[in-house]
């Protein structure tokens, strides 16, 4: 029985649903797509991830309605449809589901494209940055570099390369300079885990995007995490997305609530105007991972310091086009001993 025929039941949710729900579905299932009916059953239309991501960018919170987010002209297939038919519209319009309606609109069932094609091998290289010092995780970082702190039986940087693996990534490369020489003895050249490692050993502390000028430029747009980030993100969807937007650079980025812990009073001179009871700011913070082109590589010089935010900058002056890919996927930047606690703890991988 295919995935579709186990799950598509499971994806459909009515209208009055709100983003925090349909967010929790896609999470908890793995069709990553949401089938939105009334309360008769008829099909609405569809929600996706991407239809998320521009939500969120738009400023919508996980308490907001969907109305704004279903793609109510959603391609669909009757039961009767030829497979190959299926596939050439799934090929034609870059889509990896269509839901299958009866004559009276209501779901019956959904092509999944893994369920009628072969995994997607991914010839994009990724390079992950495990440099640091881990300062702010001593002592464990005295003898151990952060990237090879157990998280759950193996070290985070382990369940990053498999976590990529499982997306058809093959190509790794592994920046280093403190106790870089643990990290390759523990991962070699990828053989044990079934892919290929190279390293960019730093000779000093290069930053977030300085060890990209050791980098021979690939011949496609490539991934960047930071070797301490611990997320569900798709890697590959992040390359598509990069892609489909003509971006010469794509930063991952999540929205971060701050609580005012006090009444806020806004005041023209010395007269109120208004009040506002412990406001709640809301702004795009980089979460560490990141889709480059290799042709702006050049706009770094060799052995010197940069973070990303720093190259991300130069682009931008030389109006190259940056984006931000909203991600709302579980993700955890272990900086802290409670951030290498918590994610023990939460399982995040």
């Amino acid at each position: 029985m295919s995935e579709s025929e186990n799950l598509w039941q499971k994806v459909i949710m009515p209208l009055n649903s709100n983003l925090a729900e349909v967010v929790q579905n896609l999470e908890e299932n793995t069709i990553k797509i949401v089938l939105i009916v009334n309360k008769l059953g008829v099909l609405l239309g569809t929600i996706c991830d991407g239809d998320i991501r521009r939500g969120l960018l738009k400023g919508l919170n996980m308490g907001s309605e969907i109305d704004t987010l279903i793609q109510y002209d959603a391609l669909l297939a009757p039961p009767d449809m030829d497979r190959q038919l299926v596939i050439q519209l799934m090929e034609a319009n870059k889509i990896k589901q269509v839901p299958i309606v009866d004559e009276k609109h209501q779901v019956i069932g959904l092509h999944l494209w893994g369920d009628i094609s072969k995994p997607v091998s991914r010839p994009n290289l990724m390079v992950i940055m495990a440099g640091g010092m881990g300062t702010r995780l001593r002592p464990q970082t005295e003898s151990l570099p952060k990237p090879l702190l157990p998280v759950g039986n193996k070290p985070m940087l382990e369940h990053i390369i498999e976590r990529a693996k499982l997306e058809g990534f093959t190509h790794f490369i592994i920046a280093i300079h403190y106790l870089g020489h643990l990290i390759e003895e523990h991962f070699g050249n990828g053989d044990r885990l079934g892919v290929s490692i190279d390293y960019l050993r730093e000779e000093t502390p290069l930053g977030t995007a300085g060890a990209l000028s050791l980098l021979s430029p690939p011949n496609e747009a490539f991934v960047v995490t930071n070797g301490d980030v611990i997320t569900d993100i798709r890697y590959g969807e992040m390359i598509d997305f990069h892609n489909r937007y003509l971006s010469s650079a794509t930063m991952a980025v999540r929205v971060h609530e701050w609580e005012h812990p006090f009444g806020v009073v806004k005041t023209d001179g010395i007269d109120i105007v208004s009040f506002e009871e412990k406001p709640i700011a809301k702004s795009h913070i980089n979460a560490g991972v990141y889709v480059l082109n290799p042709e702006y590589l050049s706009f770094l010089t060799t052995n010197e310091h940069c973070d990303m935010p720093v190259l991300f900058e130069r682009l931008k002056l030389n109006s190259k086009r940056i984006i931000a890919y909203p991600m709302h996927e579980p993700w955890l930047d272990v900086g802290r001993p409670n951030d290498l606690e918590q994610a023990n703890k939460e399982n995040l991988i």
